[in-house]
């Protein structure tokens, strides 16, 4: 759906909302040290006779140094079905190590098996299942059946990620599929170098969804495909290649198209020049309404002020390798490999550019 007026242009900005939470912030953040020096140079430089006023405040986020670590959670709200609890079908965390001048995203399977724990608030008494699971178990509210919050779904996967990876989560965002269709549709789509041959389970080549089939989670009809090579993806394409995982590789192949496509929405604001107007952050959040949650201590400005020296180019996605686990035929979920572990533990330490040169297979080729 193309947005219009007055909606498409709060769009394109709330793209960069989000992005800042994984990593396009540093767009908005360029911006506005460039807004900064361009009116430092409209009024001649610095003064240089002491003024009387007061000392100017610091711009909001100066003090914030590093290290930082933002989830974006990608959710599956089904909202055409009352009472259906939100699935974090895609968890990706940017750590941004100490003076901020260099970022790594990567991604958590959302089947891999974690201790997920207690959460009063929706009556969970912990256990260990599969990632995805603490996104929904969080959001349930004991006395209001049928009516998950979201905001409280974060809150125990943003708890969960935390005691797996180790890191403390500074901020966090909540897309769901509808509000990422608007978004890049506002931004008239995206150049994606598809990677392997791709077949829709959820969509028809016209974009309509198709039928529900036999069996559990069954569709029936045809199936868009997308075919290797570079395309150009409108919203409902763009979202439907992300989000497949019935294709080799599995959901680990899924993990490196969503951090793509990530990608490709940085070069797509960069080309075109967007995100002029940082300051209409909240106007934004408010017109995405639903589709964007933002969480975190400090406003998505002060975190876009801080990533303003961060270069587009300093930003280095890594696929974590995994495999399955379960018994005989049974699957239980997803564990990552100790390459994948250990990247985590190097991460935490400060020493993984050195793993990564060990360990260049696991950087997502351009």
């Amino acid at each position: 759906m193309m947005l219009g007026g007055n909606r498409r242009r709060l769009a394109l900005a709330g793209l960069v909302t989000l992005a800042v939470v994984a990593v396009i912030g540093v767009v908005v953040a360029r911006t506005v040290s460039d807004d900064r020096r361009t009116s430092t140079a409209a009024t001649g430089g610095p003064s240089l006779s002491p003024s009387p006023s007061a000392s100017p405040s610091p711009p909001p986020g100066a003090d914030i140094t590093g290290p930082l670590n933002l989830l974006l959670v990608g959710v599956d709200t089904r909202v055409s079905m009352p009472g259906w609890e939100p699935h974090a079908d895609a968890v990706l965390v940017l750590h941004v190590p100490a003076g901020l001048s260099r970022a790594y995203l990567f991604s958590l399977p959302r089947d891999l098996v974690v201790d997920i724990p207690s959460y009063k608030p929706a009556g969970y008494p912990g256990g260990r299942t599969k990632l995805t699971h603490a996104m929904s178990y969080g959001s349930r509210i004991p006395d209001r059946p049928k009516r998950p919050d979201p905001a409280q779904g974060y809150e125990l996967l943003r708890r969960t990620v935390s005691d797996y990876t180790g890191l403390r989560i500074d901020a966090g965002a909540v897309l769901t599929f509808g509000g990422f269709d608007e978004l890049v549709d506002s931004l008239g789509g995206v150049d994606i170098d598809i990677d392997q041959r791709v077949v829709s389970r959820h969509r028809q080549p016209d974009g309509k969804h198709r039928e529900p089939g036999p069996g559990v989670g069954g569709y029936v009809g045809p199936q868009m495909v997308y075919e290797p090579g570079e395309a150009h993806l409108n919203g409902w394409q763009a979202l439907d290649y992300a989000r497949q995982r019935y294709l080799p590789g599995g959901d680990y192949s899924r993990q490196r198209h969503h951090q793509q496509l990530i990608r490709a929405l940085v070069g797509k604001i960069l080309d075109e020049d967007l995100a002029r107007q940082p300051e209409r952050v909240e106007q934004v959040v408010a017109a995405l309404g639903d589709a964007l949650l933002y969480v975190g201590g400090r406003r998505i400005v002060d975190f876009a002020y801080a990533l303003g020296t961060l270069s587009p180019q300093a930003l280095t996605l890594v696929g974590l390798p995994g495999a399955s686990v379960g018994r005989g035929s049974a699957y239980r979920g997803e564990e990552l490999t100790k390459v994948g572990r250990r990247f985590l533990t190097e991460l935490r330490a400060g020493r993984v550019d050195a793993f990564l040169a060990e360990h260049p297979d696991l950087k997502v080729p351009a």
